[in-house]
Parts: C-alpha cells; structure tokens; sequence
C-alpha cells in the first residue's frame, strides 16, 4: 500500500465516524511561547482542552507535520543511527473534544488497524495504565476491560507512568494512555524471545505505532491533579512507522516514504544504500544517507513554513539540523560541494500533493539550503585548518577537551568529527573535559531561559474573553484570572487576564501593546507587555493591585500604539508596492513592526537598486497623500476573502472566518493595529536593504515622528558640515574640492610610506638572524598596520625561511603582523594565524588570518615587546 493510500484511508475512515478533517498546522509555532515547533499532533488544539477556546467541531482528524530534537527518543544526535525515529515526521491523529471517549477511540483504533488496514492481530500487543498510587490515580480497568474483548489477555500490557501516562508538560492537561505496539519480526525472532517482552525497550522492530490519550486530569504547579470538567481523546499514530508495518518492510527508510529521497542521494553522490550493512563501512554510509533523508525534510518543511535558518531560537534549531547532514555527507559520503539542496525537487514532488507549501517554496527552500551548505562547509575548511593547529601545538597524544569545545561552540565544528580526525592521526580527545564544558553551556542556558509559572489564580468564571482594542484603547475591566510566574531574565512578574481587554497581544509581527492600570482609589500599575498564550490574552506587570475583585480602568499607551499602527500599515503598502514593482514573486517572509521602526522580510532574488528602493518609497509616499481610508472586514468567509485578492501568509494559521485590511488596492489577512488613514502615517522612509538568506531580503524603514527626528538629524548634520567647511555657499562644490585635495594629499603619502618601507628594508635585512635555518626577526616598527604589511612582504621576497613579527603602534592601537615564508608553512607546520593568536594575549587582544600571514590588534600597548620576545619560542 502507498503512503498516499494510507494517509488518505485515515482521514476517510473518520470522515465516516463523524469527524472534521482539517488541514496541517505550520510546523513552526509563531504565537505560541512555550513552543518552537509543532511538536505532536496535539499541539494546535491546547486552547480547547485547557477550555481556553471552543473547536469547530467535537470531533476532528488530521494528518500533523511534527518536529522533534529532543525529549524522549528524540535527541537530535540519536537520529539516523536507528531506523524509525525522526526529526520530521507526521503524526496522524484523532480527537474529541468532551465528546466520546474510550470505548469509542480504542474500538474505532482496533477497527481501523485490523479490519481497514488488515494488520493481522496476532503481531499487535497493547498497554493499558497500571495506575500510581502516590498520586491517588487507580489502574485503567475501563480501558483493561474495552481491550479484553477485542485481543488475548496475554497480549494487554501494564505500563507505569512513564510509559502509559501522557502530559503536555510540567503542567497542564494529562491522562491514563493506551499504546499499540506491532511486532515485525520474523517467526524465527519471534519463536527465540517473546514480543511482549521487547515493547518498550527500544527493539528496531518491536514498537509503538499509536497512542490513545484519555484527558482527565490537570497537572497543577504544585505537581498535584485535579479532574477536568470534561474528558478528551488526543491520539497520535506514527505516519512513517504505520507505512513500514503495511508495506512490509522493516525500516521507515524502506518505505515509499524515504526511498525516493534515498535513491536521489545515491544518484548524487555515488554513495549505495544497503538494507543490511555487512561491515562498519557500510553501516557508516547508511547512517550518512538516513540523517541526509531525514533532515532534508525536516529543514525543507521549517523554511516552507516561514522559518529561515539562523543563530538564535527556532533558526539556531533548523541550522543545526541541516548542519548535522552536511556533516555526516561530508565525513562519510566525501561530499564536498552542495548537494542537499538538489533533494528539494524529489522531496517536492512526493509530498506536494498533501503539503502544497513544500511545492509553492521549493525554490526558496532550495536556494536557503544551497547558500547554508556553502557557508558550512567554508566553516569546516577553517575548522580542519584550526584542528590542525591545535594538534600542533599540542605536547601530548590526548587532545584538550576544553580546545575542541572552543571549537565546536565558536566555530561549529563537529566533536564527532574532530575524534574522528584525531583517531586517524593515532591521538584521542580527553571527552570528559570536553562534556564537563558542555554541561556547563547547557546548564548556563537552561538558568538563563527557565520560567516558573504557577497556577491561574481563578477570580471569575468567563468563558471567552472578548478583544475591544480595534474600537477602543481603554476600557473598565474585571481581572478573571491571575498568576505569578519567574525567570531569571524577568525576575518576578504577573500576568493578569481580563474579562475583556483593549490591549493588542504581540502577534503578526506587532509587538504587544503597554499602559496602565488604574484602581478605584487612584494607584497606577503598569502594564509593561501584553501576549497571547493558547487564546488567552495576558497582561504582564510588576505588582499586583490591592484590591483584585474591584472593576479596573485599563488605558492603552497612546504614542506606542499610535506609532505601531503607522508601521504596522506602512508595512502592507511596502508589500503592495514591492509586488507592484520587483514583481508578484516577492512574498513577505517575516515582519517586525513596533514604535520605532519596522522591518520586513520579502523573497527577491537580488540587492535592490538606488532606483527600486526610490520607487518603493515614493509608491508608498503616494499612497499616504491620497489619504485612503482603512476598510476593515472583521469576520469574513477566508475563501471570499482570497477570492478578493486579499494576500494571505505562508505558514500562518488562518480559521474560517478571517480579519482584512484594505488601504487602496492593498489587501491583506491581518489581525493587527492599522491607522484609520493612511495620512496618519506622515512619511516613509527606507533606512536600510540587505540579505538575510538565499533569495530573502530585508528592509528597515520609519514613518511618522521617527521620519520627523529622521530628517532634523539630517538638517544638523548638514549645518554641521557647513560650519566645519567654513559656510561655504555650495556646499557640494566645496566637499568635492576637499576631496580632490584629499586624494591627492593620500597619494604624496603613499609615495611616501613606499620610500620609508623600502628604506626600513635595507636598514632590517641586516638585522635578521639565522635560526635553525629560519630567517627571524621580531620587530617593533614606526609605521602603520598597512605600512607594516607592506614591509613585511618585501622582507619576505629576500629569501626562503622567513619568520617575522613586526609590530605597530599607531595612535596607541597595538597590532602585530606574522609573515612566515610558504616553504615554512609546508615543511615545519607553522601558522601564522596560530603565532598572532598566541602572542595576541599579551596585548590584550587576537586575530587570525591565512597559515602565511595574520595580524592581531589588541588594546595593552605595554605587552608589545613580550610578545616580541616570545615570538622566538616559535623557531627555536
């Protein structure tokens, strides 16, 4: 059976059991903070079990995009090495909302898998919770007692809470779960060891296929539970895992699901896949082909759905990914040049049918994976030249743990990697060292991003908040819910909810709205920001009022929420007039709009011009003098909207009904803060245009009072030229004239530099001195770091085995300059980038550069002539 095949009898079995099928959420969570990514099936429906929102239906279906680096099974480094675990993968999934609950979902599991799917019962064992005393949650005898009329009871397994109960978190939503496991093996295997014995316990061909998770219960701050007012069913079954039970096979990377990517590798890369490696060499090769197939998907779908690779967050999580395969081609598959990029197309083709956003951003996701793979693997280029230095000079056969950290944390070169070369040169890596620097970045990070939030404090029962902030910006309100929640990078903070809130919550790129509290008896609070968390809009401050049962007046902050709406509208005539002019490929990509400034991320396959950056800003200075009024659809059907032009967002999540914003022409799905008049916004102007990825591009511009102070610094700036040039009455002709003075006045400089570097040249051949064959001198000279480079070649055309260290100390600024002949580099090791290191710290300072010349500045003047004197240690 296809993979499309099963898919598609999923859905359409409970379609037929009354279920709403909806599509997949965008694998990366952008209004979500306590989530990077779509990490389970569940996750975009946790505002209807915490009963923070009300579903389309009772019922739903769907087939989930998933992400997972870490957690149980999931630790990113684990991934390749078996073969059915995964970064990327889908999680089919059923789920009702207070509807029904076990007897139907374990009836309707076993239904599908026996009687649809034809999986003879005889390899299917399943789990039931065996219940934990110490938290006063008996063993599931319902779910024991559904089981016990549809298998043996030999094949109904107890399992513990770590196994057989399911929590969102540390807090939240949790229940008793049911597992079903297959047993794939041959019946040799089976004959030999008994496959009740191997579930759980990490069996390639033994495992879970699907889980029914019966909410019941609330895990509070205090670790204890409470019953929910309603009981839910939230099931996830292993898309890929699913497909090698009924195609057969005994890998997920044998399925339909991987094999098309597999097959491409192999093309590419004249590496062979085996099914069963005979040897280590082998072996290595499959791991290498299964992380590339794995991750390709993985990096391909987060870039689809709007998140690029970078250093922080979410990115930092997407660049490691695709590093990790670059790496493993690189290291064992001896690919050099980019070609993880190429599996787009094959990637594309297989899954666009189900996900049409992998098809429509291919060439996106292409060109960010082939401009990542480059950038990588100049990065491993230095890090192998960096290795080899630290091996040199290194005095003993077991390399500096601390050493390969530097250069794993600095420069991302991989420790596997590293102890692979050090196995070949006959040395080995103190590990420990290396993982004691490790646990202690992990642990710095963990303090630095921990968050302890504890229970809603519950003041009044309101079953949907209501949002007033597009009509008003104060309001009187009740507090309904409240809770204190600490972390080391806000200290200690509440968040207060309100029965309904003028306040926008950060979102669409819009920062959060502030303001004010004020109480019956006049005291102030101030609402520093305000968020929105599984549909509840959050109010966070320092303190809480005295009185929390009394009705409040809540005041948005007007010049912030004036000036966000300026950007936030200047932003949607940008894109209007980006697509007008560079053409309809450009699509926003990411946006940030706040009071100072906004900033917009568009796919363009090339810098912008003078001219183009002109023309937007003049579109956009049009529209704002035609003076266009807001038109503002609050709940209209997302079809007809779509059908109205309107642009909608890749890898937003959109309902049925949606918000439009219209200015003109311009027509945009949004739910943030607009003007009610383009006028409002005063003026735009572009700051600045640059690259953020392959084909993604970058504006930053201002409008409004920043425009204002924008221009009143242009003004100072240019009385100030005019009184420094004396308040000449052309101001240009006067600047080109001192310009013309000035090249002329560098180039006698020049002249003269090149007659004092000739000078010092004949003067400093005299003073070099023969050591061990290497011709040295180590010199401290009156020139500047540019003359000094320039001397410090022409010494080096006098003869071979040359090794100089000439130092300056221009305007107090220490900088050393390390020229060591080729033949050098070649035959003795040396570096110079490893010299200017090394002697840098004795001003207080570092470098780097090529093997045959490197620099290094620092800022202690004082260390110049140590770091002279130990110049020598490097040749003699």
């Amino acid at each position: 059976m296809k993979s499309q095949d099963v898919r598609k009898q999923f859905l359409d079995f409970f379609e037929s059991k009354g279920h709403l099928i909806v599509p997949s959420a965008p694998i990366v969570l952008k209004n979500d903070p306590t989530l990077m990514f779509n990490n389970s099936g569940m996750a975009q429906f946790k505002e209807y079990f915490l009963g923070n929102g009300t579903p389309k239906s009772k019922r739903i279906a769907d087939t989930q995009k998933c992400l997972r680096v870490s957690g149980k099974h999931n630790d990113l480094e684990e991934v390749g090495i078996d073969t059915y675990h995964h970064t990327m993968f889908e999680m089919l999934g059923n789920w009702s909302f207070g509807d029904y609950f076990k007897k139907e979902a374990i009836n309707w599991a076993w239904e599908l898998l026996t009687e649809v799917y034809k999986i003879p019962k005889d390899i299917l064992y399943v789990s039931v919770f065996e219940g934990n005393p110490a938290e006063n949650v008996p063993f599931d005898q319902e779910a024991y007692d559904i089981w016990k009329t549809l298998i043996s009871e030999d094949r109904i397994i107890l399992g513990n809470k770590k196994d057989n109960f399911w929590e969102m978190g540390d807090q939240g939503p949790c229940g008793p779960c049911s597992e079903i496991h297959v047993d794939i093996r041959s019946a040799e295997e089976k004959a030999l060891v008994s496959g009740k014995s191997l579930v759980n316990n990490d069996h390639p061909h033994v495992v879970e296929i699907w889980n029914n998770v019966f909410m019941e219960f609330n895990r509070k701050a205090d670790g204890s539970l409470e019953k929910l007012p309603a009981q839910h069913v939230d099931t996830g079954m292993g898309f890929e895992r699913l497909c090698m039970v009924l195609q057969g096979v005994q890998s997920n990377y044998d399925t339909d699901v991987f094999t098309p990517i597999i097959k491409e590798i192999e093309v590419i890369t004249g590496a062979k896949y085996t099914i069963k490696a005979s040897n280590k060499e082998e072996d290595k090769v499959n791991i290498a082909i299964r992380v590339i197939a794995d991750h390709v998907r993985a990096v391909a779908f987060a870039i689809a759905d709007g998140q690029l690779p970078s250093n922080t967050g979410a990115g930092y999580v997407i660049r490691r990914i695709l590093r990790r395969a670059i790496r493993y081609g690189f290291t064992f598959l001896g690919t050099k040049e980019p070609f993880i990029y190429k599996l787009v197309e094959t990637l594309s083709a297989q899954m666009g049918g189900s996900f049409p956003e992998i098809k429509s951003q291919k060439t996106l996701c292409a060109n960010v994976i082939r401009e990542e793979e480059n950038s990588f693997l100049r990065t491993l280029d230095q890090g192998l030249v960096l290795l080899e230095n630290i091996i040199a000079n290194s005095k003993d056969t077991v390399i500096s743990g601390k050493k390969a950290f530097e250069l794993f944390d600095t420069y991302g070169f991989p420790i596997d990697l590293t102890a692979l070369i050090l196995s070949e040169k006959g040395l080995s890596l103190d590990e420990a060292a290396f993982e004691s620097e490790l646990q202690k970045q992990k642990e710095r990070s963990r303090a630095a991003s921990k968050v302890k939030a504890g229970d809603w404090n519950i003041l009044l029962d309101d079953e949907e908040q209501e949002f007033i902030g597009y009509d008003y910006t104060e309001a009187r309100v009740k507090i309904t819910r409240y809770r204190k929640v600490e972390s080391v990078k806000d200290g200690e903070i509440y968040q207060l909810v309100f029965n309904m809130t003028p306040f926008y919550p950060e979102g669409g790129g819009q920062v959060g709205d502030a303001g004010v509290l004020e109480t019956a008896n006049g005291d102030v609070i101030y609402i520093i920001d305000t968020k929105k968390e599984n549909n509840l809009v959050m109010h966070f401050t320092k303190e809480l009022p005295a009185n929390l049962t009394e009705i409040f007046k809540v005041v948005v902050g007007p010049d912030l929420r004036r000036k966000s709406a300026a950007n936030h509208s200047a932003t949607h005539l940008m894109h209007q007039a980006l697509r007008s002019i560079l053409g309809t490929h450009v699509e926003q990509k990411g946006s940030l709009v706040n009071p100072n400034y906004l900033r917009f991320d568009f796919s363009h396959f090339s810098k912008m011009t003078e001219d183009e950056l002109s023309q937007v800003e003049d579109f956009v200075n049009a529209r704002i003098k035609e003076q266009l009024p807001l038109i503002e659809r609050r709940s209209i059907p997302i079809q007809q909207a779509l059908d109205e032009g309107a642009m909608a967002l890749f890898g937003e999540k959109y309902g049925d009904a949606v918000r439009a914003i219209k200015f003109g022409e311009s027509m945009e799905l949004c739910g943030g803060i607009h003007v009610s008049n383009t006028a409002e916004i005063w003026h735009f102007k572009i700051i600045s245009e640059g690259a953020v990825a392959a084909g993604i591009r970058r504006i930053e511009a201002i409008t409004s009072d920043a425009v204002k102070a924008y221009f009143e610094l242009q003004e100072n700036t240019l009385t100030e030229v005019k009184t420094a040039l004396k308040n000449p009455q052309d101001v240009m002709k006067a600047v080109h004239s001192l310009l013309d003075e000035n090249a002329k006045l560098k180039s006698q400089i020049e002249l003269l530099m090149k007659d004092k570097v000739n000078n010092m040249k004949a003067n400093l051949i005299s003073e070099l001195q023969e050591i061990n064959g290497i011709q040295f001198l180590a010199k401290q000279v009156e020139l500047s770091p540019e003359g000094a480079k320039d001397l410090a070649y022409e010494l080096g055309t006098v003869g071979n085995n040359m090794f100089l260290v000439l130092a300056t100390a221009e305007e107090g600024k220490p900088m050393l300059s390390c020229f060591i002949s080729k033949e050098l580099v070649a035959e003795k090791n040396l570096n110079a980038g490893a010299v200017v290191r090394e002697l840098g710290k004795f001003i207080q300072g570092g470098g780097g550069g090529q093997p045959f010349f490197a620099t290094a500045g620092g800022k202690n003047e004082a260390g110049i002539q140590e770091a002279l004197s130990k110049a020598f240690d490097f040749v003699k």
